[in-house]
């Protein structure tokens, strides 16, 4: 049975906005972001970045760069890097529009509560580079990365005649394409960076929801308030397949969240999606499902009895975690069998709006992950960001297993004996 608790040192840090998305900016950088909205309710927009780090014991955060947008609250983003590693990008869905931002990095010198620029670092690999400081050579300065988020273009994604509305933009691993979706239900894919218009995809007929692109082939999924999810050709910008599934009788379902993730030892993905149902059905269980998308085939679902919220998948493909609508609740589940291992029940006083788990793929990426077997970033409209570790968990050698097992047997031969079975 997976552990269940609560621990407020899980509480990294809390904003003075409401939180709706998150992403990994680094191997050890976080980046929230939110706001109150245009209304004049004196709560800020914009986006914060933090320096997470572990004493042996806990998991700690500093922050790092404050940014505010003005009048546009950040409802979602997505962060890539350029395929020479040089400049990290930022889209970011505000308002109608979909604003991309150079992030730009520093190192600052801190000595004494001071802090001293000591240079331009425009090669972010989400590692601490060593610079000598010429001007100071005390060895208690602390060298520390600052981010500077600094506007590029702007282009409108969503056209609907009422309340346009960016809803989702998504970057592709490769760093080349960006596909974008709003409340028009209508997906638009975009040359990136440029952010050149490519094509116009249409099978929804409602607002899109999700969006996300394989790291394997050129697969890209889509879900919407229709309730379909629709795989796309992202390349040809094609429909493949759309994806079905025998829902429970009488009930009606719609997609929330869809991640991908790749297959342990192949060079193939997997699709996970949740499925929360609706209406008259709204008692019934919702799911989280594992799709093998190519074959449109639905391999395993478990079951939850509440509605979902949030998705997310390591970047080995080796866990899941899954964030509720009404108890706040996180999970971390086994990818390959959706078995839950761990289960935070009341993580957040509110629904959780974005789960991020911290990289493992980068073999030198060991100074914060290597402390837990998984640890997950989560964040909520209760303006808290928590982290939720899975302990390492405890397992013998097949040898050992082998010879209790024997043991065992040799005693019940035994006991039997002596009762005269």
């Amino acid at each position: 049975m997976a552990p269940h608790r609560r621990n407020i040192d899980d509480v990294l840090a809390r904003i003075n906005f409401p939180l709706f998305t998150l992403q990994m900016l680094t191997n050890r950088h976080v980046l929230v972001g939110g706001g109150g909205g245009s209304s004049k309710t004196g709560v800020a927009n914009g986006f914060e970045i933090f320096e997470l780090s572990h004493d042996g014991k806990k998991f700690h955060v500093e922050e790092v760069t404050r940014h505010e947008t003005g009048p546009n609250v950040v409802m979602n983003c997505s962060v890539s890097s350029s395929p020479d590693k040089k400049h990290t990008y930022l889209v970011a869905g505000q308002e109608s529009h979909c604003q991309l931002y150079h992030v730009n990095t520093d190192f600052a010198a801190q000595l004494n509560g001071s802090v001293e620029t000591i240079g331009n670092n425009h090669e972010d690999t989400g590692e601490f580079r060593q610079r000598k400081n010429k001007t100071n050579n005390n060895k208690n300065t602390k060298k520390r990365l600052k981010f500077v988020l600094s506007p590029g273009d702007s282009v409108q994604t969503d056209f609907n005649g009422t309340e346009p509305l960016c809803r989702v933009v998504r970057l592709h691993p490769n760093g080349k394409l960006m596909a974008s979706g709003g409340t028009d239900g209508d997906i638009r894919m975009w040359k990136f960076p440029g952010l050149e218009p490519l094509a116009k995809l249409k099978a929804h007929t409602k607002e899109i929801d999700d969006i996300d692109f394989s790291s394997f082939g050129n697969l890209l999924i889509t879900i919407a308030k229709d309730g379909l999810a629709v795989l796309w050709d992202c390349v040809k910008g094609t429909e493949i397949k759309r994806l079905k599934w025998e829902q429970p009788q009488g009930s009606k379902y719609l997609y929330k969240r869809c991640r991908f993730g790749s297959i342990e030892g192949q060079q193939k993905s997997a699709l996970y999606m949740l499925a929360n149902p609706t209406g008259v059905a709204k008692r019934q269980k919702s799911y989280l499902q594992q799709w093998y998308p190519e074959e449109g085939i639905l391999k395993r679902v478990t079951e939850f009895d509440e509605s979902l919220s949030a998705l997310a998948v390591r970047d080995d493909g080796r866990f899941i975690a899954v964030g509720t609508m009404f108890s706040g609740s996180v999970s971390i589940h086994v990818a390959f069998s959706l078995q839950r291992v761990l289960n935070v029940a009341g993580a957040h006083s509110m629904f959780v709006t974005g789960l991020e788990f911290l990289p493992v793929s980068n073999p030198e990426n060991h100074t914060v992950c290597s402390v837990a077997e998984a640890a997950v970033l989560s964040i909520s409209v209760d303006n808290q960001v928590c982290i939720h570790t899975l302990p390492y968990r405890k397992s013998i050698p097949l040898w050992l297993a082998i010879v209790i097992l024997i043991f065992a047997m040799f005693l019940t031969f035994v006991f039997c004996s002596y009762i005269g079975l």
